[in-house]
C-alpha cells in the first residue's frame, strides 16, 4: 500500500511538471535546495520498506558518506565536529564534491548535552542544529549519533596514556570508580576489556546505577526534541533516523549471563526505551540506527562474540541493522602480514546483509575505514577498497560477471571519518596543558580522516580520489539487482584492478579500456522518478558513456523528462553531479554500464556493446 501511494505521489508531481513546462519536455523548476528537480523534495524523506530505503516517491536509497567526525571528541571545539558553521558548511561542500558523499553519521556529545545532571545547554544544542543544518543545505543526509568511545574522558587521568569520550563528569563522579589502569596495551581498544574503570562504568550504565541511562534518555528525548523544533520540515524530511549508542559492550557480565543473553535482556530493552523517547521527540517515522554487542562481527575469533541482536525478533521499519567493521587483523601488523585483495571481506559483509535480512530491515555500517599513518598504513589503499567492494556486492570482482545475481543488496555505510582539522589540531590530552595533541585525529593516536586542509585552508582528499569519489545508485526506481564498480584506485604507482571485464564481452572490454567503470542492473515497478547514480568528478558529462537497455550515449544529456539517459546537478548546490535514468514501466529488467574510458566511441562499437550486455542481462536476470 506504501508502495502504491508512492507511486501515485509521483504520478501527480510529474504531471504537475509537465503543466508548469507548458507541454515542453523540460522538468518544473523546484522549490528547495540549489539544483533541485521536480522529483526531489517529495523524494526527500527516507523510511525503512521491504528490507531497503525507500524514498518518499518508492525508490531504494543507498546512503554513502563519512562520520563528521572524531573533532566531537575533543574538547578544542567544545565537542562539536567544526569551530563554526562557516566551516561546517566548508566541509559539507567537500564531502559531496571531493567525498562523493550523500550522507553522514553526525556525532554528538552526552558530555556537552548535559554538562550539569539534569541541565541540558541548550547553546550546544543550537550549534549542533546549525552545523547540521549546514550539511542538510548541501544536500546531504544526516543521521545524529551520541557517541561515547571508553564511556568517558573523565575516567581519565591528566598523566594517562588514552583518554575516552561520551558521558559527563558528573556521571563519572557518581559511580566513584577506581584510578583507571589498562595494564600492558598495545591499543587504545583493549581498554574496552582491561581497563577496570571503563568496565565499571560501562556495567553501570547498562544497569541504570545513579539514575545514568535514565539520565540519558531524557537528555536524548531534549535533543530530538530540540532539532526537530528548529529544523524547518523540509529540512527535518533530511534527517534520516537517530543512532542511540556507539558501540555498546556490558563492560562485565553477570554470571551466567552472555555476550547474546546481554543483548537480549539488557541492550535490546535500552534501545526499545530509547525508540520510546524518539516517538515522544516527534521522531515516530525515523529508524533507530541499533547497533548490536561491538564485538559480535570481529575477524578475531579470540575476540569475536556472539551477537547480532539474534532475539530481537523482526526489526521492520522502526529500526536499522547497524553495526561497523574494521579488519582488526590487518590493524594488528601481526594477524595479517600481506594486504587486502579482491573479495577480502565478502563473507564479513555478507553477514551484515543476512543478518539485517533475518530482522526484517535494511542495514549501514555506519564506521569502516583503516588507518592513514603508522606501521599498518600501507594496508590502507588495499583494504578500504576492499571494504567499498563488499558494500556494493557480495561477490568478489574476479566472479562478478559470471554470477552477479549473487550480489545481494547494495549497503548503506559511512566511512571513518571526515575531520577538517586532521593534523591540525590543538587538543590538550585530558586537560593536560603539557600533552598538546596536534597530529592525526588528536585521539588516542588514530589517523583515520579522509580529508584534511592544505596551507591555504582548502579541503582537500588524503586518500586516492578514485578510491572515495565513487559510483554508486543512490536511488534505484524498482529493485536494483546486481551491482559493481571497477574504481582502478591505485596502491602507491599501482593501479588496482580487481573486476576486470571478461574476454566473453570482447566489445564491453574495449569499452571500458582501462577506465573506471560501474554496472547497474534493476527490475523496475512503475516509479516514475528516474533512477540515479552518483557521478565521480573523474566522470565529467562530455567524456562519460553509458550504454544501457534505455539507450547507448557518449557525451551525456542535460536532463529533461523526455530524455532516458542524463545528467543534472545533485541537489545543494556543490557541484556535484548524477546520473539520470528514466523508465517508467514496470516489471522490466534493465541495465546500465558507465563508464569514463572510452574517448569518441563509434556507433558501431556502442550498438555491439549493447548487444552483449542484453544478451548478458537476460541470462543473469
Amino acid at each position: 500500500m506504501a508502495k502504491l501511494r508512492a507511486r501515485l505521489l509521483g504520478v501527480l508531481v510529474l504531471l504537475t511538471g509537465f503543466l508548469t513546462a507548458a507541454g515542453s519536455a523540460q522538468p518544473a523548476a523546484a522549490e528547495g535546495l540549489p539544483d533541485s528537480l521536480w522529483f526531489d523534495e517529495p523524494a526527500a524523506a527516507l523510511t525503512v520498506a521491504n528490507g531497503h530505503f525507500t524514498d518518499g516517491l518508492g525508490r531504494e536509497v543507498v546512503l554513502r558518506g563519512y562520520n563528521v567526525s572524531g573533532e566531537t571528541k575533543l574538547e578544542e571545539h567544545s565537542g562539536l565536529p567544526f569551530a563554526s558553521v562557516a566551516d561546517a558548511k566548508k566541509s559539507a561542500t567537500a564531502l559531496r564534491a571531493l567525498g562523493g558523499g550523500n550522507s553522514v553519521r553526525f556525532l554528538l556529545s552526552w558530555a556537552h548535552a548535559e554538562p550539569a545532571r539534569g541541565q541540558v545547554d541548550t547553546g550546544y544544542l543550537a550549534d549542533v542544529t546549525d552545523q547540521i543544518r549546514a550539511f542538510l543545505d548541501a544536500g546531504i543526509r544526516v543521521y545524529p549519533d551520541f557517541h561515547q568511545d571508553l564511556y568517558s574522558r573523565y575516567l581519565f587521568n591528566t598523566g594517562s596514556w588514552y583518554s575516552g569520550d561520551g558521558a559527563p563528569k558528573w556521571a563519572v563522579d557518581a559511580g566513584g570508580y577506581p584510578q583507571e589502569s589498562c595494564g600492558i596495551c598495545l591499543f587504545w581498544g583493549q581498554n574496552i576489556t582491561q581497563n577496570g574503570a571503563v568496565k565499571q562504568a560501562s556495567y553501570d550504565f547498562w544497569h541504570n546505577a545513579h539514575g545514568l541511562q535514565d539520565a540519558f534518555l531524557t537528555t536524548a528525548q531534549t535533543t530530538m526534541t530540540y532539532v526537530r523544533a528548529h529544523l524547518t520540515s523540509a529540512e527535518f524530511a533530511g534527517v534520516v533516523g537517530f543512532d542511540p549508542f556507539n558501540e555498546p559492550f556490558a563492560g562485565t557480565y553477570d554470571s551466567g549471563q552472555t555476550s547474546r543473553t546481554w543483548e537480549q535482556n539488557i541492550l535490546w530493552p535500552f534501545y526499545a526505551k530509547f525508540r520510546a523517547r524518539m516517538d515522544a521527540a516527534g521522531w515516530q517515522a525515523k529508524p533507530a540506527f541499533v547497533e548490536p554487542n561491538l564485538f559480535w562481527n570481529s575477524n578475531l575469533d579470540f575476540q569475536k562474540q556472539e551477537g547480532g541482536l539474534l532475539d530481537a525478533g523482526t526489526l521492520g521499519s522502526r529500526y536499522v541493522f547497524n553495526t561497523h567493521f574494521y579488519d582488526q587483523k590487518a590493524i594488528s601488523g601481526v594477524f595479517m602480514w600481506g594486504k587486502a585483495g579482491d573479495g577480502q571481506y565478502a563473507t564479513d559483509f555478507g553477514a551484515v546483509r543476512d543478518r539485517a535480512s533475518a530482522a526484517g530491515t535494511t542495514a549501514v555500517v555506519s564506521e569502516f575505514g583503516h588507518p592513514l599513518s603508522g606501521s599498518v598504513s600501507d594496508k590502507a589503499p588495499t583494504v578500504v577498497k576492499a571494504m567499498y567492494q563488499a558494500l556494493d556486492s557480495r561477490v568478489p570482482g574476479a566472479g562478478w560477471w559470471s554470477k552477479p545475481e549473487g550480489s545481494g543488496p547494495v549497503l548503506s555505510g559511512s566511512q571513518w571519518q571526515w575531520d577538517l582539522y586532521s593534523g591540525r589540531h590543538h587538543e590538550l590530552m585530558n586537560g593536560n596543558p603539557d600533552k598538546v595533541l596536534t597530529s592525526g585525529d588528536a585521539w588516542n593516536d588514530e589517523d583515520l580522516s579522509a580529508v584534511g586542509l592544505d596551507d591555504s585552508g582548502k579541503a582537500v582528499l588524503r586518500q586516492d580520489t578514485r578510491l572515495l569519489d565513487r559510483l554508486y545508485p543512490s536511488a534505484t526506481a524498482g529493485r536494483a539487482l546486481a551491482f559493481t564498480y571497477e574504481d582502478r584506485s591505485r596502491d602507491g604507482s599501482t593501479t588496482l584492478t580487481w573486476n576486470p571485464v571478461p574476454s566473453s564481452l570482447p566489445n564491453v572490454s574495449q569499452l571500458v579500456g582501462t577506465g573506471q567503470y560501474g554496472l547497474l542492473m534493476w527490475r523496475s515497478d512503475g516509479t516514475t522518478a528516474p533512477t540515479e547514480l552518483h557521478l565521480p568528478a573523474s566522470f565529467p558529462a562530455a567524456s562519460t558513456t553509458v550504454v544501457s537497455d534505455l539507450g547507448a550515449v557518449h557525451g551525456l544529456p542535460a536532463y529533461t523528462t523526455a530524455t532516458p539517459v542524463a545528467t543534472a546537478a545533485e541537489p545543494g548546490g556543490t557541484g556535484s553531479r548524477r546520473l539520470l535514468l528514466t523508465s517508467t514501466d514496470s516489471a522490466t529488467l534493465h541495465y546500465a554500464l558507465v563508464t569514463n574510458g572510452a574517448a569518441n566511441p563509434s556507433s558501431t562499437l556502442l550498438n555491439a556493446a549493447k548487444a552483449e550486455l542484453t544478451s548478458w542481462a537476460a541470462s543473469h536476470a
